[in-house]
């Protein structure tokens, strides 16, 4: 293993972007489809695998939603996360922050109330026995009418002690946060903090709306910020975090090689920038081989990787003890170096 691998390997950190039903490897899938009594339309893990090759947002959406199916019981999404948390915890991965999309469960018969209790259960299991603290964020389907997701937000009350934030994900082109105000605004006067996927797919104007409208905490990917100096700006001088995911990007064809991936750019300009895996089991790395990749794709010195994992731990909803709790043993990795 490289210096930088091992460095990396070894790094303290946080992931903020990461899809809970992305984390579903073919291994644990045919097992709980067996298990159920589902069959599932491969023959093998390895064909499952080699469905994995997606050309945009929406062919991988596809096959995304095809796997979910086999999730019916609170063990199912126990399982799901259990196994998650034990790799984050190896990558030494010390607090998460779990999207998951109630309304992809929900739209095939599965209770609000059996996918947070799995959910939950496991992240409780994870503070007890493997050291990792970790939180929820439901994210609304952007692609479905903000009255469903009005109607996923007042289910979700019923947990918010449960759930830290609210989030917006899926197809994005042709789906402006705009849409979702009266939505977010709810959850806002509820206590709950906000994110939103913007600039991955859609325009800048998508970054700033989720900013201006739903009045979100972090922007989640936020690529194509790049193409406005002006909201560029504006992310840098109010320190708004970016959650990146390089080889999402990569395999989403977001960018066409990472040697061209706009995260070292971001740093130099100032902004805040953090890196995760999104939906590790299909694009083919959990957090730490998304630091590899844009580690030796761009060049980054140990120092901005430490800057990126104290970027995580900043931009966390955590209150100000967790965080710095967090950061001095980042501050103490980095002085043995």
């Amino acid at each position: 293993m490289s210096d930088a691998a091992t460095f990396i390997e070894r790094l303290p950190k946080a992931e903020l972007h990461l899809h809970i039903e992305g984390t579903f490897e073919p291994e644990l899938m045919f097992a709980i489809a067996r298990r159920n009594g589902i069959e599932l339309p491969y023959g093998s893990v390895a064909e499952l695998r080699a469905a994995y090759e997606f050309e945009n947002l929406r062919d991988f959406l596809d096959i995304y939603y095809q796997g979910m199916n086999v999730l019916r019981t609170e063990r199912d999404f126990y399982d799901l996360t259990w196994a998650y948390l034990e790799r984050a915890r190896a990558e030494n991965v010390l607090h998460a922050e779990i999207f998951f999309d109630p309304q992809a469960h929900s739209g095939r018969g599965v209770a609000f109330a059996t996918v947070i209790e799995g959910l939950h259960r496991a992240l409780e299991d994870g503070a007890a026995k493997l050291g990792i603290s970790a939180k929820l964020i439901p994210c609304f389907l952007r692609d479905l009418p903000a009255e469903d997701a009005m109607a996923t937000l007042e289910e979700a009350l019923a947990y918010k002690d449960s759930i830290v934030a609210v989030g917006l994900d899926s197809t994005e082109l042709g789906h402006p946060p705009a849409g979702f105000r009266e939505v977010f605004d709810r959850a806002r006067a509820e206590g709950l903090l906000t994110v939103a996927h913007a600039g991955e797919e859609g325009p800048p104007e998508y970054v700033r709306q989720a900013l201006d409208l739903l009045r979100v905490a972090r922007i989640d990917h936020g690529n194509r910020a790049l193409e406005d100096p002006a909201l560029v700006a504006r992310l840098a001088r109010e320190g708004v975090p970016l959650t990146l995911c390089p080889l999402s990007n990569l395999r989403l064809k977001v960018v066409e090689d990472l040697a061209v991936h706009p995260l070292k750019e971001m740093l130099a300009k100032g902004l805040c920038v953090t890196v995760n895996s999104d939906d590790p089991a299909y694009f083919g790395g959990y957090v730490n081989e998304n630091y590899r990749a844009v580690q030796e794709a761009l060049g980054l010195t140990d120092q901005d990787l430490g800057l990126i994992a104290r970027n995580s731990f900043e931009a966390a909803f955590l209150d100000a003890p967790e965080k710095q709790a967090l950061i001095a043993r980042l501050d103490a990795y980095l002085a043995e170096r």
